[in-house]
């Protein structure tokens, strides 16, 4: 399993908000990362305003003006299940490369917990959800909140 290895350590998120994107495909799935995402956002004691979005490739363009507005930390979320066209390729890759362009643009924290699977059992293995092997939700909220401290400890 990927998350083998994961660090365990939550960072304290006391002051900060954290911007959570999410798509709306998938719902099921989007369910569990949003809950896990709140949750971690939640047990680090830090505030959270979720915006939905109609897709992934939506991602990017909506934490760009977050970064703009002066976001604190960007948590995007979202599940892009292969098919049998080439569409999987293009929306993984606008997500993945438009929303890291976004936090070296701005040097801000920005946590990737976008699914990029075969299958919906993958995604669902993945979406903390009852039964899930992974939390990614939760796993990019920690991971956010991480670099938050690391990029404020060396500003």
């Amino acid at each position: 399993m990927s998350g083998e290895g994961a660090p365990l350590r939550v960072e304290d998120g006391t002051g900060l908000t954290v911007e959570v994107v999410a798509s709306s495909w998938h719902e099921g799935v989007m369910e569990g990362l949003i809950s896990g995402a709140i949750g971690a956002i939640e047990a680090a004691g830090a505030r959270y305003r979720l915006t939905r979005v109609p897709g992934c490739f939506e991602l990017p363009v909506v934490a760009e003006v977050l970064a703009c507005g002066g976001a604190e930390v960007i948590v995007a979320l979202g599940v892009v299940i292969r098919g049998g066209t080439p569409h999987f390729e293009f929306v993984a890759d606008a997500a993945t490369r438009g929303l890291a362009e976004v936090a070296r643009q701005h040097a801000i924290a920005l946590g990737f917990g976008v699914l990029t699977c075969d299958t919906e059992e993958q995604a669902r293995d993945r979406a903390g959800l009852p039964g899930s092997h992974e939390d990614k939700g939760k796993e990019a909220v920690e991971a956010a909140i991480a670099v938050a401290h690391v990029i404020a400890r060396l500003a």
